[in-house]
């Protein structure tokens, strides 16, 4: 694949909306700036568009893909329904980085968007960007991440550039992004609200508006549907993010995890035990014990009891190894309260589920 692709600069970014939206609406895939990560989007409702999509990325075609609307009431021409619960969770976080998985109006988009599930995965996303692209294209777009399958999220429209120049119509650049990890996808069944994916709506937040138990469901969970009754329903892979290897780095990554004053000797211990084998070693880490470390390149997240802060610098950190050639990173954990559930959630898929827990 080799396209030219078009670059549209921040300061340029309201007047290159409009080109990328003309392409879009002409069967493209343009990159643009969400609150969450860039997204590659293209129309939702076209299958040549949706599986350029896919060609680009390199992105498995059962991996459903989120939609992304302009306002509320377009979740109405996609939807069969839409419960009270549901209803109450989109005039709570919309625009903003949730995700619901509702099932699909017949017809209403690409079987591709869906993987051939009865249900599509909907936001309205809050950069003001984004909804005027989609306003402008005159269709839903769907777009997941705007990277190559399985590398870190793109933050920055130069990320974008790094995995998809030449294989993509456009890059809409509107500078860094807010939340730096990729929405809150959640489903409701029945009565019950899971959550598929953590993301930049946290938990505590999501039960705050219905009044009861939010759950966090692993991939294969099944729930009963309708009203308690014994009909199974099976809740993922519904929703991206969940089925493949994502957000990795291209060096080998271990996760240490356990309480804040023991985190430091256990990851000097494991950097200094692959330098000593000749690897590269970077450590991720809380601004409080950045000092007290030395590797090859110590990378700080962010203050250990502000994980918002990580979560914010984490897939520009992780290419920040890829850039220096590091193919040994030891990262510290986070406390998993708020969005710290959504950056543990990310760390342990860059790590590949290698993780060291002290006590």
């Amino acid at each position: 694949m080799n396209v030219l692709t078009k670059y549209w600069p921040a300061q340029q970014a309201q007047l290159g909306v409009m080109e990328a939206a003309a392409a879009i609406a002409a069967g493209g895939v343009i990159a643009f700036p969400t609150e969450t990560v860039y997204g590659l989007g293209g129309n939702a409702r076209s299958t040549a568009a949706v599986e350029r999509i896919f060609t680009a990325k390199g992105r498995p075609s059962d991996n459903p893909l989120i939609v992304h609307l302009a306002n509320k009431k377009e979740v109405y021409s996609l939807a069969e329904h839409v419960n009270e619960v549901e209803e109450a969770l989109m005039e709570a976080f919309w625009p903003g980085p949730l995700t619901l998985v509702l099932p699909v109006r017949e017809g209403a988009v690409s079987p591709l968007v869906t993987a051939g599930l009865d249900t599509v995965a909907v936001r309205v996303p809050e950069h003001e960007l984004a909804r005027l692209l989609i306003e402008q294209s005159g269709c839903p777009i769907a777009a997941p991440s705007a990277n190559r399958s399985g590398r870190p999220s793109p933050t920055q429209a130069s990320h974008v550039l790094e995995d998809l120049n030449g294989r993509i119509d456009g890059v809409l650049d509107g500078g860094a992004t807010g939340v730096g990890l990729e929405s809150t996808v959640i489903r409701v069944v029945g009565r019950k609200v899971h959550i598929l994916r953590p993301g930049g709506v946290t938990r505590e937040q999501i039960q705050s508006i219905i009044g009861s138990t939010v759950e966090i469901s692993p991939p294969n969970d099944r729930e009963s549907s309708g009203s308690e009754s014994t009909a199974s329903v099976e809740l993922a892979p519904r929703s991206p993010g969940v089925k493949y290897a994502h957000y990795a780095p291209k060096g080998e990554m271990i996760l240490i995890t356990g309480p804040m004053e023991k985190l430091a000797a256990a990851v000097q211990r494991k950097g200094d035990q692959a330098a000593a084998s000749g690897r590269h070693v970077a450590i991720i880490c809380c601004e409080e014990h950045s000092a007290s470390y030395h590797a090859e390149a110590i990378l700080v997240s962010g203050p250990y009891h502000a994980p918002e802060t990580a979560a914010h610098s984490l897939y520009a950190l992780l290419r920040e190894c890829d850039e220096r050639g590091i193919d040994y990173i030891v990262a510290e954990g986070y406390p998993e309260e708020g969005i710290g559930a959504a950056l543990m959630n990310r760390l342990r898929k860059a790590a590949g589920g290698h993780e060291i827990t002290v006590d």
